[in-house]
């Protein structure tokens, strides 16, 4: 069964905190897909992460790409893992795939948009009384991470 995480964006924007949670996700050696709620975010995202930082190279596509199977972090509008991704992040209040057959699963959301923050929450009564193992992290004022559930 997955790791259900869910990450609630207080202090920062998706496209500054996203970068950093995809490094590590390689570091760790997983493939990742990132699922957007539609095609407009899924690209604009992936402009982002071309250059978000100079001294970073965080390799990436899209699953219009040539060879998605090929890519470690594949941006996505849906629900298919044509990479093998071993961990999913949601985003953008993306509905998650039916099936959770990852080794994580990551909900990231912004605090302050009302409706990601209520899809959050009944994503996470959703699968709380499906009897999935939740975690809750929070950003500090400091822009780290903070386990609060």
């Amino acid at each position: 069964m997955a790791d259900i995480l869910f990450y609630h964006l207080t202090e920062s924007k998706l496209e500054d905190a996203l970068p950093p949670l995809l490094e590590k996700s390689l570091e760790r050696g997983w493939r990742v897909a990132v699922q957007t709620a539609d095609t407009a975010r899924r690209d604009a995202l992936d402009t982002h992460l071309w250059t978000w930082r100079d001294e970073s190279f965080l390799p990436h596509a899209t699953e219009e790409a040539e060879a998605p199977e090929n890519q470690p972090v594949l941006l996505t509008s849906h629900d298919g893992n044509l990479n093998g991704a071993t961990v999913r992040f949601l985003v953008d209040g993306a509905e998650p795939p039916e099936d959770l057959d990852y080794e994580r699963i990551v909900f990231v959301f912004d605090g302050h948009d009302q409706n990601q923050l209520e899809a959050a929450r009944g994503q996470w009564k959703r699968l709380k009384t499906e009897g999935h193992a939740l975690t809750y992290w929070q950003q500090t004022s400091e822009g780290r991470w903070e386990k609060k559930a």
